[in-house]
């Protein structure tokens, strides 16, 4: 029997101008979320192009016929349809960027679900030191931790790998990060795939964020379905328990070979990394 402290969830991103990236289902809610249940998912990870894209009351009957919560939405189409991120050296971009994912909290807010942000943290540009940079974030994340608290949801901070951030990388650094700024509405998003680059202990960095940590992207090492790859996963879950993490394990990984076989390997994984 599955430990039900945490939650199997699948990514749904019918955005076909965003192109290939680590969704496992890409086709409108109506046949994603069926798919998903078919497969038994507790929960959907929805990326949208846009706050307004879908109707929350659609989305919301949609997801309770079919057995569904939504655990999160994802921001990310702010940075690649409109190039719009939280660190850039214009302000009037900075603040489009926070009206953006604004937009996307009152979305998620109207389905009990938090916001992410990844990618649309940005890397700072030519020009503009690291420092000025977190600032900036800091100043973001801190407008948009209380707009989502107001809401009665969380903010997520979701730390990248080297390669596609160059301000936070890893889990621990993010919690310093957060702690030091008080953004105390404000939690992590521990993705497995980028902690595989970053960490000198995925496990460790766990420990480390502890209660910080409310959402996980569920993938191997090659950003693969989980156990296709070669992550050390009873280490990973010993540390999960240990920090009491009680939130949604969710398939953040390319669909590989196919959406219907990453999804089925997905749930076996979820069963048998996460039994009781």
């Amino acid at each position: 029997m599955a430990d039900r402290a945490v939650r199997s969830c699948v990514t749904v991103a019918p955005v076909p101008a965003a192109g290939p990236g680590p969704w496992i289902f890409r086709d409108p809610p109506e046949i994603s979320f069926a798919r998903a249940a078919a497969h038994g998912f507790d929960a959907v990870e929805l990326f949208t192009a846009s706050g307004d894209a879908l109707d929350p009351d659609a989305v919301a009957a949609l997801a309770e016929r079919h057995g569904l919560a939504v655990a999160a939405v994802g921001t990310g189409a702010g940075k690649v349809l409109h190039g719009l991120t939280l660190t850039h050296p214009d302000a009037a971009v900075r603040r489009r960027a926070v009206d953006f994912i604004g937009e996307m909290i009152d979305f998620g807010a109207r389905l009990g679900a938090p916001a992410i942000v990844g990618s649309m943290q940005g890397r700072p540009e030519e020009g503009v030191e690291r420092g000025r940079a977190l600032e900036w974030l800091g100043e973001g994340l801190r407008t948009l931790g209380g707009w989502a608290a107001d809401r009665g949801v969380r903010l997520l901070l979701e730390p990248l790998n080297r390669y596609e951030s160059a301000l936070l990388h890893r889990l621990g650094e993010a919690a310093s990060f957060l702690r030091s700024a008080d953004l105390g509405s404000v939690s992590l998003l521990a993705d497995l795939f980028h902690m595989n680059i970053e960490e000198a202990s995925i496990e460790g960095a766990l420990r480390e964020s502890g209660n910080l940590v409310a959402h996980l992207h569920f993938a191997d090492t090659h950003r693969g379905p989980a156990g296709t790859g070669h992550l050390d996963w009873g280490s990973v879950v010993r540390a999960l328990r240990e920090i009491g993490y009680r939130g949604y394990a969710s398939a953040e990984a390319f669909p590989w070979p196919d959406p219907e076989t990453a999804a089925a390997q997905t749930m076996k994984a979820y069963r048998k990394f996460f039994a009781g």
